[in-house]
């Protein structure tokens, strides 16, 4: 029963039943916490020697909202008859309309369902520092709790629309400026005071407040639907995509117009009509990949205990380096960055100093945290501080030589236990650590730019790194709030060697005389925030030309190679880093397409000569994006065979984390999976008569097709299958 979802309740002397939800850790609504509640508050009801009820949560929490599970499970059958009916029967019925006063002893969080139920009671009694928010936006669907009319009534309706629609909490403080809060109390202190207060208002010496019937904080009808215009128009702008925003302002309105309980009818039918949308599956898939790679085979579930990291030395404060070392600092951990000569040195620490300034501005870190996080920061000129490091990353440009001359004398200074880590991106981990003899302590630590804010790590094994050592990067990587990944290793990995097609497929297609503006048009309208041209100028194009030649040696029989990015740099352009590329980067102004660079993509045209009949080719936007996308899902299809990531879902959120891939699509796998996998292999195939061998299925990706197996549906580890893990 102990670790079984339950409620329980106790009597007290006082008259005062208190109701408590346990289901650790959150004590999330699942199923048997919901039918728990409404069995103890219709008891509590019937009850004589129950004169008022306290609700409240076990384990220093009081409710992290519905039971996430629960939506994945009608994803998996399709069967949305066991989402349950909260709002009315028992937030309106037993809860708002009891006959006797409920209050809401609130401590640590209460989200989504739960914040609802706090709403549904007749007083709030909080505990300090405790978070109180309506998240659903984020998981694709609208509180479905009644939140959307209870919040609005509580605090008003543009700070109740702007918590919705942004997901974000606020504290128990905010809360009782707003309203939201009756009265914070130390949280010794909760149950004793909720108990009192349910007394005072039984006695009526405090208001029996129900909250769907308040209309003092709604304003007029006018001003009501004016602020529900502007929000409109606001999300149609930051989320075009994404229809939940637009539903919860309807079912908001709907409440506002004919009044608090028709908006709770309303609200449960969006609700489930949401949670079976593309959106609702892609993200809560997202939310449950996230998740899982937290589970290793051989690693996470062979008894070892990771070891602690206090002290990690970076080799190279160029900008990963230096961003790397940010990320250490800001969760304190002590970093010893190793530079060549002064100067190097000065200006990666200048770096680290601009990185932990702009934390501040930013409001992500405080100033006291930034100082204390400098002066766990110690330059050094050689190795000698390399002694007692748990540690090294070594963070230096791509070159084999230079890797394997910094792994062989690091091998010599640290201790025997001490992790050596490289951040390549691209480069064979075999040949790192080809002239040393600690291979199982060799891994790579593959940060994406800027390190110290993208969320993803990838972690990457090769066949003789240990267990032990996986698990200690996947320690340290939680630990300065990064999603580690583990995979396999070869050349790019998971994240880049699947996202190699991008580049390409847009040189290829702007060869063929699509419009280079429209074809990133085309990919930020799907959802991610650049386009592939836009991107390549962001990352310069010495960048470009390095990687496509690594992935031209890899992957020869399907890359696509194109004169343009060597054109572009010799007419001078390099992107924004000299504020000329395809588009015009200028100070304080948004980059603009820059029409001059039409002549060079005229000659690139000429020398590929790969336009039929010399004439560009008509294409549709869903064919553009289509033409961008499958080669990358048919990459995808190979890195599953070779099992390079333990399961497709770590391939998804790798792709929503490295790549910014749009989260409501799933990630890359998953997308294609609702595309469906024949549409996406007759297609390449079609396309690998016309255009070429970029284009061509990949054998994982046919037989799936016309098989009709999921993409994502597990790899049987056959002897034949080639594992890089």
């Amino acid at each position: 029963m102990a670790n079984k979802p339950h409620v329980t309740m106790e009597i007290g002397n006082d008259g005062v039943a208190v109701i408590s939800m346990s289901n650790p850790p959150v004590n999330a609504l699942a199923i048997p916490i919901i039918s728990g509640l409404r069995e103890k508050f219709d008891e509590a009801t019937r009850r004589e020697d129950v004169q008022a009820i306290v609700l409240t949560g076990k384990h220093g929490r009081f409710c992290g909202g519905f039971d996430i599970s629960v939506m994945q499970k009608v994803h998996q059958t399709g069967d949305a008859s066991i989402l349950p009916d909260v709002s009315v029967d028992l937030v309106v019925n037993l809860i708002e309309d009891c006959k006797k006063p409920i209050v809401a002893a609130v401590e640590g969080l209460a989200l989504g369902g739960g914040l609802e139920l706090a709403m549904g009671c007749h007083a709030r009694v909080v505990a300090q520092k405790t978070q109180l928010g309506l998240p659903e936006l984020s998981l694709g669907i609208i509180p479905g709790f009644g939140g959307t009319q209870r919040l609005p009534r509580l605090i008003g309706l543009p700070k109740a629309i702007e918590m919705m629609l942004s997901s974000k909490p606020i504290t128990a403080e905010e809360g009782k400026k707003l309203g939201l809060v009756d009265v914070i109390v130390p949280s010794q202190e909760l149950l004793k005071v909720a108990r009192q207060w349910a007394l005072e208002i039984k006695e009526r010496r405090k208001p029996w407040m129900r909250s769907l019937h308040r209309t003092d904080k709604l304003g007029s009808l006018s001003e009501a639907r004016e602020i529900l215009k502007v929000a409109r128009q606001q999300a149609k702008k930051t989320a075009p995509n994404l229809p939940q925003h637009q539903a919860c302002l309807d079912v908001i309105e709907e409440g506002v117009v004919h009044g608090g309980y028709n908006g709770v009818l309303k609200e449960a039918k969006v609700f489930k009509e949401l949670v079976v949308s593309d959106t609702a599956k892609g993200l809560i898939h997202v939310f449950f990949a996230q998740r899982a790679t937290s589970k290793v085979p051989n690693v996470t579930d062979v008894g070892l205990k990771p070891r602690q990291i206090k002290k990690v030395a970076v080799i190279g404060g160029g900008l990963m380096g230096s961003g790397i070392a940010t990320a250490l600092l800001v969760s304190n951990i002590y970093v010893v960055l190793k530079e060549i000569n002064p100067d190097y040195l000065q200006k990666g620490i200048k770096i680290i100093e601009g990185n932990l300034r702009g934390l501040v501005t930013r409001r992500k870190l405080t100033q006291d945290k930034a100082d204390k996080a400098l002066s766990m920061l110690k330059g050094v000129l050689d190795y000698s501080d390399f002694k007692d490091v748990d540690m090294v990353i070594e963070a230096v440009i791509e070159s084999v030589p230079l890797k394997q001359k910094i792994f062989s004398e690091i091998e010599e200074v640290c201790s025997s236990h001490c992790i050596l880590a490289t951040n390549t991106s691209t480069i064979d981990l075999n040949l790192v650590g080809e002239k040393t003899s600690a291979q199982d302590r060799i891994i790579g630590a593959h940060f994406f730019s800027p390190a110290h804010v993208m969320p993803l790590l990838e972690i990457v094994r090769t066949q003789k790194t240990s267990a032990q050592a996986i698990l200690d990067l996947m320690t340290v990587g939680k630990s300065i709030k990064k999603v580690p990944v583990v995979v396999g290793n070869c050349t790019g990995f998971a994240v880049n060697r699947t996202f190699f097609p991008y580049a390409q497929g847009a040189h290829l297609l702007a060869n063929l005389g699509v419009d280079v503006f429209r074809i990133d048009r085309v990919v930020c309208n799907f959802g991610l925030p650049l386009g592939p041209l836009q991107l390549q100028d962001l990352a310069g194009y010495g960048v470009a030309v390095a990687v496509g030649k690594e992935f031209a040696t890899a992957f020869g029989d399907r890359t696509f190679q194109s004169p343009l990015v060597d054109l572009l740099i010799k007419s001078g352009r390099n992107g924004k880093n000299n504020g000329k590329g395809y588009y015009i980067y200028e100070k304080g102004s948004k980059p603009k397409p820059d029409h001059s660079v039409l002549p060079i993509i005229e000659a690139s045209q000429r020398l590929t000569n790969i336009m039929p009949n010399g004439k560009p080719i008509s294409v549709t936007d869903q064919e553009i994006l289509e033409m961008i996308f499958f080669p990358i899902v048919n990459e995808a299809c190979r890195v599953l065979e070779e099992q390079v990531v333990v399961r497709a879902s770590d391939l998804d959120i790798a792709s929503v984390l490295g790549m910014s891939f749009p989260s409501y699509r799933g990630g890359i796998v998953f997308w294609a999976d609702t595309v469906g996998p024949k549409h996406i292999y007759t297609s390449l195939k079609k396309w690998s008569r016309l255009y070429g061998n970029f284009y061509k299925p990949s054998r994982f990706l046919e037989e799936r097709a016309l098989k009709g197996i999921p993409l994502s549906a597990p790899v049987s580890s056959s002897p034949g299958s080639r594992s890089r893990m």
